[in-house]
């Protein structure tokens, strides 16, 4: 594991990057059975031997972003609590874990994959939820794919249940541009912007990830510092 940024890759990587950037990790664990289980229900009807890149990320953020409930209480932020394995067992978890998983899933068919944080401005939290975290200042994770020449961020995160309960559009990926964040709600209201951009990592680097939600959200995290404070609901504090 690292706790700093990771070099640039090049905007053509090398074949070494891509090599390196398709691996299973610590975190990024696609080789575990439970992850293979999860990608080949999530591609079941896609055609792997003719399907492009672009068609399997596409499969792959769907299956996240709908299949992993999002919840922000209750979440397991321990070394093993933010494998993809384990989120998969787990069936929830955040902007922390649904960015992990997807990376996951995205390399285990070959698509080189990265995670990626920033600093948010969230301005549809919940009351509650800005009591724990300190504010509408949010750290957040995300996945950065290859695709097609490029490379793309990509945020396989709030569920559509959740937008609706929230009057949110979910978040689409094409695999042609960034599906990066929601600027307004349905009502035309401001919802998200990002502020500052910590960049690329090749696996979780789990000590930053958790400097920062020790510094940045103390409250918001449990007894032990392993996880977030639970006896809540993301989707009933919609109501």
């Amino acid at each position: 594991m690292t706790d700093t940024l990771t070099e640039a890759v090049p905007a053509t990587p090398t074949a070494e990057d891509l090599d390196r950037l398709t691996a299973a990790t610590d975190f990024l664990d696609h080789d575990h059975e439970t992850v293979r289980a999860f990608v080949d229900k999530a591609l079941q009807g896609v055609d792997r031997a003719t399907a492009t890149p672009v068609e399997l990320a596409v499969a792959l953020y769907y299956a996240v972003r709908d299949g992993i409930h999002y919840e922000v209480y209750g979440a397991d932020l321990s070394p093993q609590g933010l494998k993809a394995s384990s989120i998969i067992t787990g069936g929830k978890g955040f902007c922390l874990h649904k960015s992990v998983l997807y990376a996951a899933a995205c390399r285990s068919v070959g698509i080189p994959a990265r995670l990626h944080y920033s600093d948010v401005r969230n301005h549809l939290a919940s009351d509650r939820l800005r009591s724990y975290i300190g504010g509408d200042v949010f750290f957040h994770g995300l996945a950065t794919v290859y695709l097609d020449g490029q490379w793309l961020k990509v945020t396989p995160v709030f569920n559509k249940l959740l937008c609706r309960l929230y009057g949110m559009t979910p978040l689409e990926f094409d695999g042609r541009s960034d599906s990066l964040y929601h600027p307004f709600d349905a009502q035309g209201r401001q919802s998200m912007e990002f502020l500052t951009d910590h960049g690329d990592f090749d696996d979780v680097p789990y000590e930053f990830v958790m400097g920062n939600m020790r510094r940045k959200h103390p409250k918001f995290l449990d007894a032990e510092g392993t996880g977030t404070v639970s006896g809540g609901s993301l989707a009933d504090e919609a109501s």
